[in-house]
């Protein structure tokens, strides 16, 4: 008996890679990537020279606002439990002194271009965390310190340029960020487990 076994015509598929290959080299070439940038916008000090000793720095308590978040995302600010929500607030608050509260950062009157003599707050806000305290909360902390400081310049910038920080041109810019230094000192972790 014989069967009739017809060929099937086979498919060239060695352009098809070619094919594919060249699509690919195009889309790579013909896309833009959308470039985000995430982490936290920080500039760090430079380095100390070790040919030049160091000076202790002392700061007055009263100059001093101390953040500190445990291994529970728990914040205090002093020795005072606070949430979240509350962090800029408090922040504002230390840093503008608005009734000269004695307990609250000196003010420096400094001569700034654009601004004559300001008030400058010497207050500085330490973060310091615990090694268990969760990035996310450490994040958030940071991003409260931040906006906090931020709204402060955009007050400064409104009331002295009728514009937000961020709309101001370079000149300007500086002048407000030498009113409003953002001076957020951030410690090395630290363990609190009880022991």
């Amino acid at each position: 008996m014989m069967t009739d076994r017809r060929k099937i015509p086979e498919i060239n598929a060695g352009s098809m890679a070619d094919i594919a290959f060249l699509l690919l080299i195009f889309f790579l070439v013909a896309t833009t990537m959308k470039s985000t940038e995430t982490g936290l916008n920080r500039t760090l000090p430079p380095l100390a020279d070790p040919a030049r000793p160091q000076q202790q720095l002392r700061i007055k308590e009263r100059n001093l606002m101390l953040v500190f978040v445990n291994r529970f995302d728990q914040i205090m600010v002093g020795r005072e439990a606070v949430d979240i929500s509350q962090l800029a607030e408090r922040t504002e608050e230390f840093i503008l002194n608005s009734n000269d509260d004695p307990h609250l950062p000196e003010k420096e009157q400094t001569q700034i271009e654009f601004l004559g003599i300001y008030p400058v707050s010497r207050g500085i806000v330490s973060l310091q965390s615990d090694r268990g305290t969760s990035y996310d909360c450490y994040v958030r902390v940071q991003n409260e310190l931040t906006r906090a400081f931020n709204e402060i310049r955009d007050r400064v910038a409104m009331e002295r340029f009728g514009r937000r920080f961020t709309e101001l041109n370079a000149d300007r810019r500086d002048a407000v960020q030498r009113a409003v230094p953002m001076k957020i000192s951030e410690a090395e972790p630290r363990n609190t487990e009880a022991r």
